[in-house]
């Protein structure tokens, strides 16, 4: 499955063209290289996504074509998700 395609299944990207953008932007990287919004996804494949300030590892567990809302966390695991700067504790001081 392509990889946009996938991050709006599985509903870690909520629009198919974001996906595309971001992916076409390098900040996207399947088991350690830099990916395409064209390039496929595989069960096992380990997905690095960088948002602005957050970096989300995901590991893939299953290919659908569609899902439900609530059974699209059920496609990946979260590996580990990280901030540069965690603006969460901010607050707290």
């Amino acid at each position: 499955m392509r990889l946009d395609k996938y991050l709006k299944i599985s509903r870690l990207i909520k629009r198919r063209t974001v996906a595309k953008e971001i992916a076409d932007q390098g900040r996207i990287s399947i088991n350690g290289k830099v990916a395409k919004s064209s390039s496929d996804v595989s069960t096992n494949d380990e997905l690095e996504v960088r948002f602005g300030n957050k970096t989300l590892t995901v590991k893939v567990l299953k290919i659908v074509e569609t899902t439900k809302k609530e059974e699209s966390a059920d496609m990946y695991e979260v590996v580990s998700e990280k901030f540069q700067q965690d603006f969460r504790k901010i607050g707290d001081e």
